[in-house]
């Protein structure tokens, strides 16, 4: 220990004097060895000796927060320079290069500069509104970490936000700071218990249904377009692993957008969760902008996986009264029942694209439903799955009061509440054919990509036949040689990183023509 601790010691020498810091508290004799200007050749060498002294720090304190420490044997000042403001007050670190990349195949983002990649984790608040949009598994950011000279200590050591602080004054000179922004969150997904959960959400379970709602991975940026990502049935946020890593890993996009992840329960019929994720990104902005002038609150993108994609094009749809109608046999305003049970089915029925949405991406999306959803293993899920929507029970209340409002292929449904996720992926299913043909209101672009794997039959993924995938009038569509789980395929985040680029390009074409004089 003795050795180590002499070691890291010079370390910290060093990375001061590299910085400049001639008024720094250090007597040793390698002090006149080291020239106090900057000389960036040596900016490595200051790097592995930071690295070091952080490596024999960290096996002796997994805790740290802000302020006086006693690291190393030395007398040293924390400082949090520009993290995250959802931060707890004490937060885990761990060095970037000790967090493996745990996407198969996935690409570890990073760049070299000044200073040491960290990870930075801290548990979740709970003492304020934006708390509930914080994921369970913890608040988790990209940091770097340096040393520099402080005058009433012997170093001071500076955990800061290289996304935030991009560049860092040594000497006479800025440089970059060093960055790794897939470590971090690996070790927030890591640490996330929502895979294992997904499948209970969609048999009933509570726990997803208790997590429901939108969730910030990373600081909200009133700036920043919302990147919104929808997964589908019996699944989790953590099938986006490789697109949202590879969104960070990329400058422009990051810049551009902030990826909000939705996780809602899979076991509810479509318009059911529609409506509910509807009143989840309603909720999210009533928290982050109240005042309801954000520029983030247009421009957003939403793409959906499967059953989320599905969900995806209803929320950029305009219903009209195509669902009202294969819903009922009588007008809104002369549907008899209860006041409160007839608002809630023209919510579920009637309803405009989501304020704000701009663009659509659809991955393997059962538009025109799946045939599995009536095979005898899926007749078992739906059994299985809940069927406790307390929206259905409204609809269930006018059935059974009201049957004639109702139209006969949907009656026995609406009356036993009987309808879930399962039931209406259905081919035949009444309102799933009638929403079939709502497809985005204009101004909202969108973009179809499907699989085809061998051998599968009808053509398709294997899950979703690729009749069912493809739209018309699609701003894009792409066919790749992939299963239903293509959201994990190179070549399809591939396409959605250049569709997100072609929508900065074309919006930032439409700011130029707006600001162009008249």
């Amino acid at each position: 220990m003795g050795r180590e601790r002499s070691c890291a010691w010079a370390c910290v020498v060093f990375a001061l004097l590299l910085a400049g810091c001639a008024g720094a508290r250090v007597k040793t004799p390698s002090r006149e060895a080291l020239a106090c200007s900057l000389d960036a050749t040596r900016i490595p060498e200051a790097n592995a000796c930071t690295d070091a002294w952080m490596s024999t720090a960290l096996r002796g304190r997994s805790h740290w927060t802000q302020g006086d420490s006693r690291i190393n044997g030395s007398r040293v000042v924390v400082e949090f320079r520009g993290l995250s403001p959802y931060f707890a007050s004490e937060v885990v670190i761990t060095r970037a290069d000790d967090v493996p990349v745990w996407i198969p195949g996935g690409v570890r983002h990073r760049q070299p500069g000044f200073g040491v990649p960290l990870a930075v984790i801290s548990d979740r608040c709970d003492d304020a509104p934006v708390c509930e949009l914080l994921p369970y598994s913890g608040v988790f950011r990209p940091a770097t970490a340096w040393l520099e000279a402080d005058a009433g200590a012997d170093a001071r050591l500076v955990i800061g936000n290289p996304l935030r602080l991009p560049t860092h004054r040594v000497g006479a000179t800025e440089v970059a700071l060093a960055e790794d922004t897939t470590a971090a969150y690996a070790v927030g997904m890591r640490e996330s218990p929502i895979g294992r959960l997904a499948i209970w959400g969609l048999l009933g379970g509570d726990e997803v249904a208790h997590r429901a709602g939108v969730y910030l991975m990373e600081d909200y940026d009133p700036a920043k377009r919302p990147l919104v990502m929808l997964h589908g049935l019996g699944s989790s946020p953590l099938v986006w692993a490789r697109l949202s890593n590879d969104v960070w890993g990329d400058r422009s996009l990051r810049n551009a957008f902030q990826i909000w992840h939705v996780v809602y329960s899979t076991d509810t019929p479509l318009l059911v969760t529609r409506r509910r994720i509807a009143r989840y990104l309603d909720r999210a902005f009533e928290i982050l902008d109240p005042e309801r002038d954000d520029p983030a609150r247009e421009g957003i993108v939403i793409v959906g996986h499967s059953l989320g994609g599905v969900i995806a094009r209803l929320l950029s749809a305009d219903s009209g009264d195509t669902l009202w109608t294969a819903s009922f046999t009588a007008a809104p305003s002369a549907l008899q029942g209860d006041a409160d049970d007839v608002r809630m089915a023209r919510e579920l029925l009637v309803f405009a694209p989501y304020p704000g949405i701009r663009r659509a991406i659809f991955l393997a999306a059962p538009h025109r439903g799946s045939p599995l959803a009536d095979r005898w293993y899926s007749r078992i899920a739906h059994r299985l799955a809940g069927h406790r929507a307390d929206e259905m029970q409204s609809l269930r209340r006018i059935a059974r009061a009201h049957p004639d409002a109702i139209q006969p292929a949907l009656r026995q449904g609406f009356q036993t509440a009987s309808i879930n996720s399962i039931s209406t992926l259905q081919e035949a299913q009444p309102v799933r054919r009638a929403n079939e043909s709502l497809l985005p209101a204009p101004g909202i672009a969108y973009h179809t990509i499907a699989g085809r794997r061998a051998g599968a039959r009808p053509e398709g993924d294997g899950v979703v036949p690729l009749a069912s995938a493809l739209l018309p009038d699609a701003a894009s569509t792409s066919i790749v040689d992939a299963g239903h789980d293509l959201y994990s395929s190179p070549e399809v985040v591939a396409e959605v990183l250049r569709i997100l680029r072609a929508d900065i390009a074309s919006a930032r074409i439409a700011r130029r023509t707006h600001d162009e004089p008249q």
